[in-house]
């Protein structure tokens, strides 16, 4: 092979492996430093493989509105707010949203406390599911869509409490929550 074609290959290998090196070190950067998300409930922020991450949020304060992890949420514990936004660990991810007077810029959040929430939540193989959700005394919750084939009927096999949503015999459902 030629000088010349030597240089190319030995170019075009460089740029191949300098490739894969972006495309892997890209997605960790990401998971510790990771720009606002915001979905129709807010921002998901997670922390994957027990690892910590941070979810930059233009809010003043978080709430925790639907857990997504088997690990158990705890405010300052697990996940957190502080300047630089929201923080997980220890394998805490969820549903955020702005805390009840965090200011959702730039003027607050239009109809914030009025605006339902909709949370799934799914009885494995029948048994019971708590779905975590933060409620308060004057919240309401009603199922919306039922996905199940099991029957869902309310204080049979789902219902509410101030620590969320249960499912139970097989129901599978996405639930309203309405704030107060």
């Amino acid at each position: 092979m030629s000088v010349i074609g030597r240089t190319l290959v030995s170019g075009a290998t460089t740029l191949a492996i300098a490739f894969s090196l972006l495309t892997i070190a890209a997605p960790l950067r990401a998971q510790y430093d990771r720009p606002y998300d915001q979905g129709p409930q807010g921002a998901y922020c997670a922390s994957n493989d027990n690892r910590f991450a941070r979810c930059q949020v233009p809010w003043r304060d978080a709430e925790l509105v639907q857990q997504a992890s088997k690990v158990r949420c705890v405010r300052d514990q697990t996940w957190g707010f502080d300047r630089n936004g929201i923080w997980v660990d220890h394998g805490c991810r969820g549903q955020f949203a702005p805390a009840r007077g965090g200011n959702w810029p730039p003027y607050g959040h239009p109809g914030w406390g009025r605006q339902p929430m909709q949370v799934r939540c799914e009885s494995r193989g029948g048994s019971y599911q708590m779905c975590p959700v933060d409620l308060r005394r004057d919240d309401s919750v009603r199922m919306v869509n039922q996905l199940s084939g099991a029957d869902c009927r309310e204080g049979r096999s789902w219902g509410w409490s101030r620590d969320g949503i249960w499912v139970d015999r097989g129901c599978r459902a996405d639930f309203e929550v309405v704030r107060r």
